[in-house]
């Protein structure tokens, strides 16, 4: 029986994903998520960038925010199940940021993230001087832990769970299932056998996992 590691916990419907799969499943948290303190600006936000769902909890229930501008269709079902308007969703974060730079440039932009967040956003608004402010939020922190097991693949859903993973662990000869590109480029300083999600969604990867092993 070929094993699999998760690098976070499932949900139940997600594991229901892996029955009748053949595959056995091994998982943890590879990474930790705190709140961070941050002050946040005492009005309604006009235009808010949200990169993921942690980012959106973190800050749920704290203030109003007008336009929301998201990465990830989990991170807009969040918002919008929480009774905030969606402007623009996209499934990776240079995607969005072209869409900002192309119908949005006069705009303001709050962007909520984390301590590990990618430069992307940031670093397209600046280029295409949009004004934007940026509130660190979350902090993320690895949880580092050695497994004896040997497995066969591997489900990693964001560059600090590679990080996390291979600090006591190797990915020799291992397949690594990754959520996107920037995940899958941090996994390819450790291993050539990658396979992208075909949509960036926790649920694709496992559906990856299923489709590769049953080949």
């Amino acid at each position: 029986m070929k094993s699999i590691l998760s690098t976070k916990k499932l949900s139940n419907s997600q594991k229901q994903l892996f029955l009748n799969s053949g595959l056995s499943l091994v998982e943890y948290d590879a990474i930790f998520i705190s709140p961070t303190n941050a002050q946040l600006p005492s009005k309604e936000i006009e235009n808010v960038i949200f990169t993921s769902k942690n980012s959106v909890n973190a800050v749920l229930g704290k203030r109003r925010f007008k336009n929301c501008f998201c990465v990830g269709e989990k991170t807009a079902e969040l918002l919008s199940d929480n009774g905030f308007h969606i402007q623009e969703v996209a499934d990776y974060g240079k995607d969005l940021a072209n869409i900002i730079a192309k119908k949005y440039a006069s705009e303001t932009f709050t962007f909520f993230c984390g301590n590990k967040r990618m430069d992307e956003i940031p670093g397209r608004l600046q280029q295409e001087n949009i004004k934007f402010q940026e509130i660190q939020v979350y902090n993320t922190s690895l949880n580092p832990q050695a497994f004896s097991q040997n497995f066969d693949g591997i489900l990693f859903f964001s560059p600090s769970a590679v990080q996390s993973f291979t600090e006591k662990n190797t990915l020799s000869g291992i397949t690594a299932f990754c959520i996107g590109n920037t995940t899958a480029l941090e996994a390819k300083k450790h291993t050539n056998n990658i396979i992208i999600a075909t949509k960036p969604s926790i649920e694709n990867v496992i559906v990856q996992v299923v489709k590769y092993f049953k080949k």
